[in-house]
């Protein structure tokens, strides 16, 4: 098989300057900047109607900035056409060609770049072996699963080397346990290519499972970029937090600050630390997230907050505790059942919640 990282085309780096897009009167996109780097999984991840969807089909020219640039590897390929770009998209549809087999569907393109048959039939050969799609070639793709077309729609856009492949919620058609799969297939593509991936989605643990890095976006602009740590761990504002995953908001005072910490008094007088995002000096009342499985439920007394527990939640792997807190809110818990047989808990004890050190992180808002 070739080694196709060494012979995908080099760099990919992409950056975004400004990007704005209007339709008529509703603005799309509203002033992105990003740095995409050469070679990593990068992740557009918000709801519906962000505009990550829209910042894709910009890379990829089917849409044109109203403002800003679109920068290849420091070129800008703001106004190229779409096929003068060295970028391919797989779409949410894999849009196949229902009438061809699996090797004239990967084929396909490199056939209208004119390439001669010889390296046209190598190159099928190596994608095939690349996608685990092995004796398949010759099957009409209206033969093949859910996963295995996925998988032929991927093997034809990586088949012309891109110097970016562009994803388009490529895996929301697909159930659970193929979704995760392919999600372990498109990691494992990625770094045998070595080819700048970007992948638009609003699934959470898809973002966090495959990506190098995540911007988050919102309401058209991007709200924070990170490692998935980062974005899951040190969430930087209210939305970011809220949006990723369970999360509990707590009020707090700030007593100090020293470094990269902060400590503060929680409701309860309970004193504990917490991180801060970067460009803020915390003071005053803050917001603190802390993730339900930071937090360990126990007897009364025995933590920072307290509280009557309202609902037990048993999901198999762990339980979530929902609290109810002396003030009025609600903190979960979450614990993994490390032993079968009942959780110890029951619903209306009085219970206890001591809270892991430097796990808390206050919000830029």
């Amino acid at each position: 098989m070739t080694d196709t990282r060494t012979t995908a085309a080099h760099g990919g780096a992409i950056g975004l300057h400004g990007i704005k897009k209007w339709f008529g009167t509703f603005q799309a996109v509203d002033n992105v900047s990003l740095e995409i780097r050469s070679n990593e999984f990068f992740t557009l991840l918000g709801p519906s109607g962000c505009g990550k969807t829209t910042l894709l089909r910009m890379i990829a020219g089917f849409e044109l900035p109203t403002e800003g640039q679109v920068l290849l590897d420091g070129v800008d390929i703001s106004r190229l056409l779409p096929n003068q770009r060295p970028v391919n998209t797989v779409f949410q549809n894999y849009a196949l060609f229902p009438h061809l087999t699996v090797s004239e569907n990967i084929g396909f393109g490199l056939k209208m770049l004119g390439k001669p048959k010889s390296e046209v039939d190598s190159v099928v050969k190596d994608m095939l072996k690349l996608v685990h799609l092995d004796g398949r070639g010759n099957n009409p793709v209206t033969q093949l699963s859910g996963g295995q077309q996925q998988r032929v729609a991927l093997a034809r856009a990586l088949a012309p080397r891109p110097k970016v492949l562009l994803l388009d919620e490529p895996l929301s058609a697909l159930d659970l346990k193929l979704r995760k799969s392919m999600q372990m297939e498109l990691k494992r593509l990625q770094l045998e290519t070595g080819i700048t991936f970007v992948f638009v989605t609003h699934d959470q643990e898809e973002a966090l499972t495959m990506s190098d890095r995540i911007a988050v976006m919102s309401t058209g602009t991007v709200r924070q970029v990170g490692s998935p740590w980062d974005i899951y761990d040190r969430p930087a504002e209210r939305f970011v937090a809220d949006f990723i995953g369970e999360t509990n908001f707590l009020e707090a005072d700030v007593i100090s600050v020293s470094g990269e910490r902060a400590r503060v008094r929680l409701s309860s007088g309970a004193e504990i630390n917490a991180t801060y995002p970067e460009g803020i000096t915390p003071k005053g009342k803050v917001t603190i997230v802390v993730r339900p499985e930071h937090a360990r439920l126990g007897s009364p007394g025995s933590g920072m907050l307290e509280g009557v527990l309202d609902d037990i939640v048993y999901l198999g792997t762990d339980n979530h505790f929902h609290v109810k807190v002396d003030g009025g809110s609600t903190f979960i818990v979450r614990q993994q059942n490390a032993k079968s047989g009942p959780c110890g808990f029951s619903e209306q004890d009085r219970v206890g919640i001591a809270i892991n050190d430097d796990v808390a992180q206050i919000l830029r808002d």
